[in-house]
């Protein structure tokens, strides 16, 4: 058996198949290229059909990370810096407060100062943002944040406050999470735009209507008893023909669109 001539036909056929490989990659590359292009292209001649007002947003790539989070519980000797106010606790994770002393929050609609009251008789108050406020039912809702980032929804992670004709808080529940703990560490961050054109190609933005804005948070991925996992999420903010402002939530590394239920809210006011 003749080695050398053997060894040159391994190289050359070795040296075929490397350049055969780099071509199919180059092709691939040039495919998913060309429908990225004609995926833009039909997003943008949608929005301008629908008559959608979007301007699309600056995105710098960032690393991101699924986060976890335990329940926290409340109890007396954490409570004790507070005052004028009498809790109840509920289940240990739920904290029921009703204020002693009147303190006012709102002059009128439309005027509100949370901040000093969420410092001064709310545990970890700053840590908590405002979400809405409900004019008829005389109440706001706060969810909780790490890291700067809100966390959607999470019935686990949110503070309403309740207050009466004059303006005066009477009554808030709190629920915390803490020992906040990141992993899975991910590179591929769906951008602000691509959360929108998810929106856009499943039909969810209405026609005459604005993309207010797009910002940063977590959703919940998995509950568990004491434990939950949330996962990196774009809340993108749209205002209708009408005034009507609506939220949108996007997994911002699956790309799912996250349809939260209806009732947290209602649940947590109960």
């Amino acid at each position: 058996m003749d080695w050398n001539r053997t060894k040159t036909i391994f190289i050359i056929v070795f040296s075929i198949l490397n350049v055969f490989l780099y071509w199919l990659y180059l092709d691939r590359q040039m495919s998913v290229g060309s429908m990225q292009s004609l995926g833009k292209t039909s997003i943008e001649e949608t929005l301008a059909l629908e008559n959608i007002t979007y301007e699309p947003i600056p995105f710098t790539k960032k690393d991101v990370s699924y986060l976890s989070a335990h329940i926290a519980t409340f109890s007396n000797e954490k409570l004790k810096g507070l005052s004028n106010q009498s809790f109840v606790l509920i289940e240990k994770s739920r904290l029921l407060s009703h204020m002693k002393k009147a303190v006012k929050v709102t002059e009128g609609k439309g005027e509100y100062y949370f901040d000093e009251f969420l410092r001064k008789y709310v545990l970890h108050g700053e840590d908590y943002v405002l979400w809405d406020v409900d004019e008829e039912e005389q109440s706001a809702v706060f969810f909780q944040r790490v890291k700067n980032e809100t966390i959607f929804y999470s019935p686990n992670a949110m503070l309403i406050m309740h207050w009466g004709k004059d303006g005066e808080v009477t009554h808030y529940e709190q629920s915390m999470l803490d020992e906040f703990l990141s992993f899975n560490h991910k590179k591929d961050l769906l951008s602000q735009d691509d959360a929108v054109s998810s929106l856009v190609t499943r039909g969810y933005l209405k026609p005459d209507s604005t993309v207010m804005q797009v910002k940063s948070g977590y959703s919940t991925l998995v509950q568990l008893t004491e434990t939950q996992v949330f996962a990196p999420t774009w809340n993108v903010q749209v205002k209708l023909k009408d005034g009507t402002i609506e939220n949108y939530f996007i997994n911002a590394i699956e790309g799912k669109v996250i349809e939260f239920q209806s009732d947290i809210v209602e649940e947590s006011k109960e």
